[in-house]
């Protein structure tokens, strides 16, 4: 057994929603020097060209694509692209996310929607759409979080919509293994990771009123992870392991990446 070969990704195509910065633009990179060439889309076009231009310097087959994840023909467009650019498909990260705040008596229903509609709505036509084209398999990572896991304050929203995300994975998964279409399915499950929307989701309890300042939330959050909190490319080293061969036994599975919050 060539355990340094399954953990490659020579030859294999993938697609990272959310690709332009933060923890996407980290698993891009991961994906990139596994040897995969990846599709990298984004809402953020400026930012998301200029993250495809580093990882082509650095020697990467990298291509973007202005991309809003809750349009289906968009979807289809994005799907079709990756094997226009790379003549296969092989690997979906379902990355793309965002998060509002909210006491729950407070929650607008037009928040509380369009948050559904990016992180569940988002991530499930990206799992219809690569079922569909992964001729002979491939595997399919759906970014959840803790908050799929454990609950928190003035995240209604977030919360609902990870928690989807954690069991919409296992569905897909068991439905991709009785049809024996070779498509694996997997969660990740980060706590607070290092980045612009790691740092809003601290501050929105300031905002709120529920922490006095944020050198206050920040510690009281940071004493949360036993290991302090994650950087982008902790997220994306579980990432390339359930993109991997490596992971071939592995599908409906939740990933958890907390470094101890979730266990504490």
């Amino acid at each position: 057994m060539d355990y340094n070969k399954l953990f490659r990704l020579d030859g294999k195509a993938a697609l990272v929603t959310g690709g332009a910065r933060g923890i996407g633009a980290a698993i891009a990179e991961a994906l990139v020097q596994a040897g995969a060439a990846v599709l990298l889309t984004d809402v953020l076009e400026a930012e998301g060209k200029e993250t495809a231009a580093g990882l082509r310097k650095g020697g990467g087959r990298v291509e973007f694509l202005r991309h809003d994840v809750t349009d289906e023909a968009q979807w289809e467009a994005a799907t079709a692209a990756v094997k226009q650019h790379f003549g296969r498909y092989d690997i979906l990260v379902n990355n793309a996310g965002i998060e509002t705040s909210s006491l729950l008596a407070q929650c607008e229903v037009e928040d509380f929607r369009r948050v559904l509609d990016v992180n569940v709505t988002g991530v499930f036509l990206g799992m219809k759409h690569a079922v569909r084209a992964m001729d002979g398999g491939g595997s399919i990572v759906n970014l959840s979080s803790v908050a799929g896991i454990i609950g928190t304050a003035a995240h209604i929203g977030y919360h609902s919509s990870k928690g989807a995300v954690r069991t919409m994975s296992k569905a897909a998964a068991i439905e991709c293994a009785q049809l024996k279409n070779g498509v694996r399915v997997n969660s990740v499950h980060p706590a607070i990771v290092q980045t612009e929307m790691g740092d809003a989701f601290v501050q929105d309890f300031v905002d709120l009123g529920l922490v006095p300042d944020a050198a206050t939330a920040k510690v009281a959050f940071e004493a949360a992870h036993p290991l302090g909190f994650g950087r982008p490319e902790d997220v994306a080293c579980a990432v390339m392991y359930l993109a991997s061969d490596a992971a071939r036994w592995v599908t409906g599975s939740e990933l958890v990446v907390d470094g101890g919050y979730t266990a504490a």
